[in-house]
């Protein structure tokens, strides 16, 4: 594909900070565009990102430059050339956040210039298959409901409380997310008070608790009373790297308990981001029926990822594109985690855009997971309401 055309400008994002979106054309007339997300909670070996208007300028100016008229063949090629122009190990030159937009865009146009879909066309970069019938490579749902931590300001020290339906459906799941997230509310209300049902970042609710098991405990509660206990499971994203006031062996008691009392299949970063030992000592007693996940951990980085499995750290990943600033390193990732058997989960970020790549990401690469917020606010809501659309042939 030969661009003809690539310009970025800032955007602003779901907290209402400014953030970069790419434009791309080709010669054959097709356009695209392309947002990037931007965490609060992050892994101190993620990429580096540029202010936003920093990373307009470098792709406006530095790679525009360099990509304008030139022809490239496929992603891997284009991404080799943006990553080779910046040169650096953590981005510090051009910026994940320049390079993962121009990126994404390139992605979404060659698509659109191919006449398919985008998870289709990541498919088929990926390698798997092209399902016919339905599809068994269609990721779970991972509903955060409660926010706390650094996303919700409350009282809680547990980031992500979050709801997993089991389900044959994208439809059935959002529908029994959205139900309980309802029901949820109406509890909060009725034994807190309104302003309970304030949001936090990922559009969960985000109110003072008496402690950090009560929010699974009246997850629970909702649930049962529903009628869905067969039909959720339920998980927790600690990001343990923000908890200060709890000692290592307060919080293995604490996840201990909700292992034990709650049944929790779900567990992202219980310990600090350089804790591989900790991690796998966990692992080792719980990953028979727990998925021990990094994040903060692992950061999409293979070379992270190498470590915690060498040192049998984990037993699945969350995926995020922008911690590691392309799209063909986002896939390597995925391919290392399934070459070491773990479970793949595709994440959203806490400060987002309407952009839904993530959603064709987590589809197109056959994740176990998707990580996607609550099924409230735009952002959130756009990544939902794309999944629909891929199951009805979008």
């Amino acid at each position: 594909m030969k661009i003809k055309l690539l310009e970025a400008l800032p955007i602003l994002d779901s907290r209402g900070a400014w953030t970069v979106e790419a434009h791309i054309s080709f010669s054959d007339g097709t356009r695209a565009k392309a947002s990037v997300p931007q965490g609060k909670s992050t892994g101190s070996s993620e990429a580096r990102t540029l202010p936003a208007e920093a990373a307009v300028r470098k792709i406006n100016g530095v790679i525009a430059k360099k990509a304008k008229n030139r022809e490239f063949k496929n992603q891997e090629m284009f991404d080799e050339f943006l990553l080779n122009l910046d040169g650096t190990a953590n981005k510090q030159r051009i910026g994940a956040n320049a390079i993962l937009a121009t990126s994404i865009a390139f992605a979404r146009a060659t698509a659109k210039s191919h006449g398919v879909p985008l998870w289709k066309h990541i498919r088929a970069i990926y390698g798997l298959a092209v399902p016919s019938g339905r599809d068994a490579t269609r990721p779970r749902l991972f509903m955060n409901l409660i926010n706390g931590g650094v996303h919700g300001g409350s009282n809680l020290d547990i980031q992500e409380y979050v709801i997993i339906p089991k389900t044959r459906t994208f439809a059935e799941a959002a529908r029994i997310g959205a139900e309980i997230r309802s029901e949820l509310g109406t509890l909060l209300a009725r034994t807190k008070g309104k302003p309970a049902t304030n949001l936090g970042d990922e559009g969960g609710y985000a109110p003072n608790f008496k402690n950090n098991i009560e929010p699974i405990h009246m997850l629970k509660m909702v649930v049962k009373k529903l009628g869905y206990a067969k039909k959720i499971d339920f998980g927790m994203d600690a990001a343990a790297t923000d908890i200060k006031r709890f000692t290592h062996k307060e919080l293995s008691a604490l996840y201990e308990k909700l292992i034990r009392e709650y049944n929790i299949i779900y567990l992202e970063d219980p310990f600090g981001e350089e804790d591989f030992l900790s991690f796998a000592a966990f692992n080792m007693r719980f990953g028979k029926k727990v998925w021990i996940t990094g994040d903060d951990l692992t950061t999409t980085n293979v070379r992270r990822m190498e470590r915690a499995h060498a040192e049998g750290s984990v037993n699945a990943v969350i995926i995020k594109p922008n911690q590691i600033g392309s799209v063909t390193e986002a896939l390597d990732a995925v391919r290392a985690a399934r070459k070491y058997g773990w479970k793949v989960i595709a994440s959203h970020r806490s400060g987002e855009t309407n952009d839904d790549f993530i959603a064709d990401f987590a589809y197109g690469v056959g994740a176990d997971g998707f990580k996607l917020g609550a099924p409230a606010r735009g952002e959130r809501i756009a990544k939902y309401n794309r999944l629909l659309e891929i199951e009805n042939g979008k």
